[in-house]
């Protein structure tokens, strides 16, 4: 069984940074496609950024230029560096990994931007 688990959350100030990391258990962890979603209270889960296992990345329009994701494959670690950081950015954030009909999800890591 495949765990992802995921860590850097927790609460900042509006317009600080954080990076978030999510680290897997799978030793082919290459292959497969990353993503980061977030669910804020009371709302859907959603696509924040996706990262290929080539390396390409997408973006929510809603963090494009703020959110950063990058991936380590000699770690099985994915990455997503946020900056700027708003209130609105306030939810708990999920790491995804996938390929194929095959995915797993992490438990989540929370993070709160407040004064």
């Amino acid at each position: 069984q495949v765990q992802l688990v995921e860590s850097g959350g927790g609460l900042v100030q509006p317009g600080g940074s954080l990076r978030l990391s999510c680290a897997a258990s799978r030793s082919s962890f290459s292959i497969y496609d990353m993503g980061w979603y977030r669910q804020a209270p009371g709302k859907q889960r959603d696509m924040v950024a996706t990262i290929t296992s080539g390396g390409s990345a997408n973006y929510a329009d809603s963090v494009k230029g703020r959110f950063t994701v990058s991936r380590d494959n000699a770690n099985n670690t994915v990455y997503l560096q946020m900056n700027s950081l708003k209130p609105e950015d306030t939810a708990v954030y999920y790491c995804k990994m996938y390929r194929g009909y095959i995915t797993y999800w992490g438990k989540g890591t929370l993070v709160t931007v407040a004064t």
